[in-house]
């Protein structure tokens, strides 16, 4: 069985195969969650002209935020973009194309690119620029317009546990779009806390099966919080 072994020791055997030009889907929300050691690989690598599909930019100088600093995404497709102040120059000066995308479509792109369907229709955007140069049909005498889904080249992913055969859990919300990210990646790479022998992570509470995933590899990581809120002690 042991070609079913997936683990890498390597960040750069993670991301053997990563070049210019491609597009990567990255897990996270907001700074939870992401794929932190695998987006400062990319960013020791210098690939360049990288197409980013992810729920945000990260933050200036952390996440996604650090393939900013050296150029190196060309088109970022998002929901949310409003803590980077790095990404608002760029895209005002016209050196980032970006693609803004409601939240749940942005999800339902990368669930439907991992499921094999090519296209999908939701009433989201519908009557707003987002539908601009979309096809619109009725349905039931409602619009909807069709949304197609969103595939990648690599898919870098933030797992909480894994086995060697690639099977992940995730932990509490951040949890959150990794695993539509995992889905639709031609190459899968999951970086995790954890790596447990194969048999022991319940099978019930799975949340990536491997079939999914290409590489495994553990990591330590930082785990930034994007806004610390703390209660007064006046209250």
């Amino acid at each position: 069985m042991a070609g079913f072994n997936k683990v890498v020791r390597s960040y750069e055997d993670a991301l053997k195969g990563l070049e210019d030009g491609m597009t990567v889907l990255a897990g996270g929300f907001g700074l939870c969650g992401i794929p932190e050691n695998l987006i400062a690989e990319i960013q020791r690598k210098g690939t360049r002209g990288l197409t980013v599909v992810s729920n945000n930019c990260g933050v200036d100088g952390f996440g996604l935020g650090l393939l900013l600093e050296k150029k190196q995404i060309k088109k970022m497709v998002s929901s949310y973009v409003g803590e980077n102040a790095l990404f608002e120059q760029q895209l005002l000066s016209g050196e980032l194309e970006v693609e803004l995308t409601p939240q749940g479509t942005l999800a339902e792109k990368m669930r439907a690119g991992g499921a094999g369907i090519p296209a999908f229709f939701t009433a989201t955007g519908v009557g707003t620029p987002v539908a601009e140069g979309k096809e619109i049909r009725v349905f039931n005498g409602k619009e909807y317009l069709m949304e197609t889904a969103i595939k990648g080249d690599f898919a870098i992913v933030k797992g909480w546990k894994a086995d060697k055969y690639g099977n992940v859990m995730y932990r509490h919300t951040a949890q959150n779009f990794n695993p539509l990210a995992a889905t639709a990646g031609v190459v899968t790479v999951v970086e995790v806390e954890e790596l447990v022998e194969v048999g022991e992570l319940e099978p019930s509470q799975i949340h990536t099966p491997g079939i999914y995933v290409d590489r495994v590899i553990q990591g330590t990581f930082e785990k930034r919080i994007e806004q610390k809120t703390i209660k007064s002690s006046e209250v």
